[in-house]
């Protein structure tokens, strides 16, 4: 029993491994914003999709065959979510809200494609009734945002159907993958409120990137302990949740 234990602490510290740099600027970036020190900005935000890229190809470049499909609609999640990310960096000359709509929304579109189809993925779950939850916070949030939305209602609107689809659906790999959709839903959610009805700074500094780093990062933990686990290297004991 003891060697049991051992190797699965061993596990699990492997399995962790390649997701310190990811925590690391994480927490770095997070500490920046709530303290409001310098490099709280593009210097630290840009650090942490390459930093959890790195993770997806740390974690899986050992294993055969390769999880092609899974891992290409995971990468392209995190590009477009780097370059959502950096909007206002990219691109200079124009309107940055839009943009980061824009590169969230195909984020959000490789995780449904992800999460749907499960490309290579054994052991996926049927879509809880209880994520019809989504659709109520869809509309509660289009009746709160949306008079003070203007022209942008329905990209707000379309942008929060695919959200609400990657955290509907994001229970079909597990409950830690579920905790990382809610956690994304609920950071997008904070944005909107502080750009359109007046959500404190403060109060967005603590919620908006601490929910958003953890949410990405337990969606691509939780998928890859779906594929190690498949693979017979990954055992129950080290699961998240």
């Amino acid at each position: 029993m003891g060697d049991v234990r051992e190797g699965a602490g061993v596990g699990r510290a492997r399995a962790l491994l390649p997701f310190l740099p990811y925590a690391l600027a994480s927490v770095v970036h997070c500490v920046l914003i709530v303290f409001d020190l310098p490099g709280k900005g593009f210097e630290t935000k840009q650090l942490l999709m390459p930093a959890l890229a790195l993770a997806v190809v740390w974690a899986t470049w050992r294993e055969r065959p390769w999880p092609r499909c899974a891992m290409v609609l995971v990468l392209i999640a995190l590009l477009a979510s780097w370059i959502g990310d950096g909007a206002g960096l990219f691109f200079p000359s124009l309107p940055a809200l839009p943009m980061m709509i824009l590169f969230f929304a195909i984020a959000h579109l490789a995780y449904i494609a992800l999460f749907w189809r499960a490309p290579g993925i054994d052991g996926v779950r049927r879509v809880p009734g209880w994520s019809f939850v989504y659709a109520i916070w869809w509309v509660a949030t289009l009746i709160v945002v949306g008079p003070h939305a203007g022209a942008l209602l329905v990209p707000l609107a379309v942008y929060g159907v695919v959200l609400g689809l990657t955290a509907a659906l994001s229970p079909r790999f597990g409950r830690g993958v579920a905790v990382g959709g809610a956690f994304f839903l609920v950071s997008d959610t904070c944005i909107a409120l502080k750009e359109f009805v007046g959500l404190p700074v403060w109060l967005g500094d603590l919620m908006i990137m601490p929910t958003y780093t953890l949410g990405q990062g337990l969606i691509v933990y939780g998928t890859l302990a779906l594929l190690r686990r498949q693979s017979g290297d990954f055992s129950r004991d080290q699961r998240v949740f």
